[in-house]
């Protein structure tokens, strides 16, 4: 997985030539960029951000020697909390793109999960997951979402409310018992590949409602999932059997999950995953969807749009060009804009981690870089969330040697979608 070929471009572009916008200057822009210090251990790792009814909740894994423990804290005006610790173990499966999360899903109720090694080793992992009704204060035992029993990848999970309980989708790969690793991810017969599952829990745990999605998708994206008027709309990269990896989306309608379609016909072919996963938003009806893409050998970001809950999108707009390594988040802005962050790339193949704001009618403003200075990564995900009219980031950075969480607030009035 992790040695699959998401870097497949070559294209090395200076930071300050971009084809579709130039790097703004913050402080003559007006754009106000305020860190938010991140009460985690040195070497902490993998944020991931949640809101909900603007409670903002940002975790993170520490490693504490010979174990792992996933934590967590709550953004209240400008600082963050002391951090809690949701779990902790010494069979953790830990890397930079499949990561535990801790999300909000209503006042009280609250979810995690986490990633456990197989007694198999290698990519065979379980997903663990929990809730709580007091906000993070206890947990409950967990359980696993999956129950195929495989020693197989079970993984990139995305929690999001659903009715009183809590609804996750994950990659799961039971289908791919009886083949070798290499196979699976690059270009493994159809009836054995990864494939898109669900389930659904009432907030004890109690019951479990669990379904296919997609029985075949890219085998280690990440995914994503927006609440509209309408239901759940979720976002995946996608596999045929000929190889194309598309960005797809499935809509919960009716009490199950609709056939996945394609947000846009990108026709990208590779035969093995990129790694690097779509990301979604919606307010109402309104939904858009962000993602990377390296079809025709050129790698870039898009963006498209919906206006009825995911059920079509408009033609994609093109948000970076060939001096990205992808790694999206998006947020819906007050009148109809978005704002996008993303990996950037130097000439040195340098990552930095960049925002941009896309207006209405799909005008692309500067691109603001936050985390000017920092050495970021490339092989990290980076995070976005909109509350309480401020965008909040989250990164993985080396600082003095070791890896540590950085997150910054920007005030989206600054955040201009005009060049």
């Amino acid at each position: 997985m992790l040695r699959a070929i998401s870097c497949i471009s070559s294209l090395l572009l200076l930071i300050a030539s971009y084809p579709n916008g130039a790097v703004a200057n913050a402080e003559a822009a007006g754009f106000l960029l305020e860190t938010l210090e991140v009460p985690a251990a040195a070497g902490s790792q993998s944020p991931n951000l949640a809101v909900r009814d603007e409670t903002v909740v940002l975790s993170w894994i520490e490693n504490t020697g010979d174990a792992h423990r996933l934590r967590f804290s709550i953004l209240d005006g400008n600082r963050w909390s002391e951090p809690r610790v949701v779990a902790s173990g010494d069979n953790w499966f830990v890397n930079w793109a499949d990561f535990p999360s801790v999300v909000p899903i209503s006042g009280s109720l609250w979810a995690a999960h986490w990633l456990v090694q197989q007694p198999a080793g290698g990519y065979a992992y379980d997903v663990h997951f929990t809730v709580s009704t007091d906000r993070g204060v206890t947990w409950v035992d967990p359980v696993l979402p999956h129950d195929d029993g495989t020693p197989t990848e079970h993984g990139f999970v995305t929690l999001y409310p659903h009715g009183g309980g809590v609804g996750l989708i994950w990659l799961d790969g039971r289908n791919m018992v009886n083949i070798s690793h290499d196979e699976s991810h690059h270009g493994g017969p159809a009836d054995t590949g990864m494939t898109l599952r669900s389930a659904v829990y009432g907030d004890a745990l109690a019951s479990r409602d669990s379904s296919q999605v997609d029985g075949l998708v890219c085998d280690c994206c990440q995914t994503d999932v927006a609440i509209t008027d309408k239901g759940a709309v979720a976002v995946y990269r996608d596999r045929s059997e000929s190889e194309t990896r598309d960005i797809y989306v499935s809509s919960f309608r009716n009490g199950s999950w609709q056939p996945g379609k394609a947000v846009a016909q990108d026709g990208w072919v590779i035969g093995g995953c990129p790694v690097n996963g779509p990301t979604i938003a919606a307010d109402g009806n309104r939904v858009a969807v962000a993602w990377f893409t390296a079809a025709n050998d050129r790698p870039h970001l898009r963006i498209a749009r919906s206006d009825d809950a995911g059920e079509s999108f408009a033609e994609p707009v093109e948000i970076a060009d060939g001096n990205t390594w992808g790694r999206t988040g998006i947020a819906l802005l007050p009148d109809a804009r978005l704002a996008i962050s993303y990996l950037c790339k130097d000439a040195d193949s340098r990552a930095s981690v960049c925002l941009r704001a896309v207006s209405a009618d799909d005008i692309l403003g500067p691109i603001h870089v936050i985390s000017a200075a920092q050495d970021v990564p490339a092989m990290s995900v980076p995070q976005l969330a909109l509350a309480n009219e401020r965008l909040i980031v989250a990164w993985t950075a080396r600082v003095a040697g070791k890896l540590n969480v950085q997150s910054a607030a920007i005030g989206v009035e600054s955040l201009h979608a005009t060049e």
